[in-house]
């Protein structure tokens, strides 16, 4: 069975720092005509940085939520930017952390019916410390959890992140940690 929809006509009713959204003519692949309400992102790339047993966390306060939440490090690419650079600089820009190398776990998709936004997600091996440079604007605390700690969060709803979740579940699984 043919899956493929055919953009017809991409139609822009916000063009935005961050996002832009679009209400597109499309066609179903039997031919009908149809709709798609479509939010453009970049994409972001995330660390997962677990050092001496501990994961690095930023709690940040996130406006669409209206609540500080925990996540592993992560931020928007720029326009062309390769994910890997994007990971490494999020990492020194919220923790001061500097990693020998980043390994990609996962190209994740996290609402795929509505929107195009794609996270990287890396993890740090061999970090060191570095120095801290937040954005200007950004407020976030980073806390060291022990991770077994962090996936007790997970199970009781403290940590609600889906880049962080399955950056922890990847990490306990290969692990073997409970």
């Amino acid at each position: 069975m043919q899956l493929e929809e055919k953009t017809v006509k991409k139609n822009y009713i916000y063009r935005g720092k961050i996002i832009n959204v679009r209400c597109d003519d499309a066609e179903l692949p039997d031919g009908r005509p149809c709709r798609r309400e479509m939010v453009e992102h970049p994409g972001g790339a995330s660390v997962l940085c677990v050092k001496d047993g501990a994961v690095a966390l930023v709690k940040q306060f996130r406006y669409a939520y209206q609540e500080a939440i925990y996540e592993i490090p992560a931020g928007k690419l720029g326009e062309g930017e390769d994910p890997i650079v994007a990971a490494e600089r999020e990492l020194g820009e919220e923790t001061g952390l500097v990693a020998e190398d980043l390994e990609l776990l996962y190209v994740l998709y996290p609402t795929p019916g509505y929107t195009n936004e794609k996270i990287y997600i890396y993890e740090a091996v061999g970090v060191r410390p570095g120095r801290q440079h937040l954005d200007d604007g950004e407020f976030l605390n980073v806390e060291y959890v022990p991770v077994k700690r962090a996936l007790s969060m997970i199970e009781d709803g403290t940590i609600c992140d889906a880049k962080t979740i399955v950056a922890l579940q990847h990490y306990a699984l290969h692990h073997k940690i409970r």
